[in-house]
């Protein structure tokens, strides 16, 4: 029994085909920050939007959704993929169906983190209050389908966690708001794990059972962070790369050990990192250039960090999701969105799935 990373987008890694109609999970439920948020920013108060151009020019119906991405999310694959629904919608959109409620939402809001600060500074939902929004929606799930069917639906649900980037960028790295109570960034990881361990072991009360979590990308090569740093010659920055393995070594570690202490409990790591950082090093593999040129929106600060690419469409033949930029257009691309792996997905292998990668 096994969770597997996926990776989709530029990278064109993808799951066996064989794993992923074999899998049996009733529904996906996304925790986190901008890279799993479908919309659920453009209901709050907050200048933190995606609701508006360019993003979403490659959605279905080139439709700023909310999304912080040209197109879908790794979410919205990752549901499409397994049979379960093409996209992933927000909690907070007033007019789900029960049919929506029952395959699964995003409770996930960008620029959020694992620490309450980071969301308060632009009024978006810290993880605390997504857990409280998905206690609302076990709630509706016991209305609809009644309270046996409803928890046997959220054992049987893949959760998604992706969060972390945010905390850092904002509180520690760039912003020194963290470093008057945390001297060291190990202190401050531990802070962030301590909190995030309270998380899980609250989806497991509440009976979710199959989770996964992404680890942190190569921060040091962040778009944004180089810009800072650079003004020309950008390259990544090796000491933020390093917290950035640091704390996804002691992710691994930790979850690894919370897994042992909640029974039937199937708790993954998601190596984000190191895709990313070969994505970075080696972006002729993926045919793609320009990753370091930084470009920020309406936002002062752009946290999830856009760069400019150009694309060839991926080779639809592996079943990746095909990215529909050409030669002859720049783009806006979220850069964790379609690079960063798919988290997940089948608990009755009893290996893992193979890779592939697209010619």
């Amino acid at each position: 029994m096994h969770l597997v990373m996926l990776m989709y987008g530029c990278i064109g890694v993808v799951a066996s085909k064989n794993v992923l109609e074999s899998s049996k999970f009733s529904s996906v439920l996304v925790f986190g920050d901008s890279t799993v948020d479908p919309g659920n920013n453009n209901y709050l108060l907050t200048i933190s939007k995606a609701n508006h151009f360019p993003y979403g020019i490659d959605f279905p119906g080139h439709v700023a959704t909310g999304r912080f991405s040209n197109g879908k999310l790794v979410s919205d694959f990752l549901a499409s993929a397994l049979n379960i629904k093409d996209t992933v919608p927000p909690f907070l959109n007033p007019d789900l169906s029960d049919q929506e409620l029952l395959t699964g939402v995003s409770f996930a809001s960008g620029e959020s983190g694992i620490d309450e600060l980071t969301a308060s500074l632009t009024n978006v939902l810290s993880m605390d209050q997504q857990l409280q929004y998905f206690k609302a929606y076990t709630m509706k799930l016991k209305q609809i389908v009644g309270e046996d069917q409803a928890m046997q639906r959220l054992r049987d649900a893949l959760v998604l966690i992706s969060v972390g980037t945010n905390d850092f960028i904002l509180n520690f790295h760039d912003f020194p708001s963290r470093r008057l109570m945390f001297v060291t960034i190990d202190a401050y990881q531990d802070y962030l794990l301590d909190k995030l361990e309270v998380i899980i072991k609250e989806l497991y009360d509440e009976g979710c059972r199959n989770i996964g979590v992404a680890g942190l990308p190569p921060l040091g090569c962040v778009p944004l962070q180089m810009s800072l740093k650079f003004k020309i010659d950008r390259q990544c920055l090796v000491h933020q790369n390093a917290d950035s393995e640091k704390y996804n070594r002691k992710l691994a570690q930790r979850l690894s050990l919370l897994q042992a202490t909640l029974p039937q409990s199937k708790i993954v790591y998601g190596d984000l990192y190191h895709p990313l950082l070969n994505l970075y090093t080696h972006p002729q593999h993926y045919e793609l250039r320009n990753l370091i040129v930084h470009f920020s929106g309406r936002h002062v600060i752009d946290l999830a960090s856009h760069s400019f690419i150009r694309y060839k469409e991926v080779n639809n033949k592996t079943r990746t999701p095909t990215l529909t930029f050409t030669e002859k257009r720049l783009a806006r691309f979220h850069f964790f969105m379609n690079n960063m792996m798919l988290l997940i997905e089948k608990l009755t292998m009893e290996r893992p799935s193979q890779f592939y990668r697209s010619a």
